[in-house]
């Protein structure tokens, strides 16, 4: 598969002040074929992720998702671990990495990456096919090329 980024990059460069992070979230759904995704930012002072952006995650589901511990889910789980965490089959794992509750996205393939830039952690990035898929590792250092350049607007900002 080859990944057109060009839209994400340009449309980062473009955000002058704060970032339309629906609009970030879309186009990044779009480069990777995918239909389900959720932007997180760090909050450093209580170690927890704030959702900024979502699209296809049922309603039902984000008083879950608004605020997520480093450590627990995927989002949570790649933070902590600073790298990306890739699920297969999300309605067939058993790794304990998801929580359950997740299954109720419907998404079967699945990677979240940490938001990161000169080792310091921003927030995460997921991102998901309704189709059992493994994320290539081009796919894979992608997506934290984005997370560096989401990384690099979040580290000038004033408040994530």
């Amino acid at each position: 598969m080859t990944i057109d980024t060009a839209p994400v990059f340009n449309f980062l460069e473009s955000q002058p002040e704060a970032i339309e992070w629906n609009q970030l979230l879309s186009k990044i759904l779009t480069a990777f074929d995918c239909t389900t995704g959720t932007i997180h930012t760090l909050d450093p002072d209580t170690n927890l992720l704030h959702l900024k952006a979502q699209q296809g995650i049922p309603e039902f589901l984000l008083p879950k998702m608004t605020v997520i511990p480093v450590g627990k889910g995927m989002a949570g789980v790649a933070a902590e671990r600073r790298q990306p965490v890739q699920i297969c089959n999300l309605q067939t794992d058993e790794s304990g990495v998801a929580r359950p509750s997740a299954r109720d996205t419907k998404v079967e393939g699945s990677m979240t990456a940490p938001l990161m830039l000169d080792g310091e952690l921003y927030g995460t990035l997921g991102i998901a096919k309704p189709v059992p898929y493994d994320f290539t590792e081009e796919e894979t250092n992608t997506l934290m090329q984005i997370g560096e350049a989401i990384s690099r607007k979040l580290a000038v900002q004033p408040s994530a």
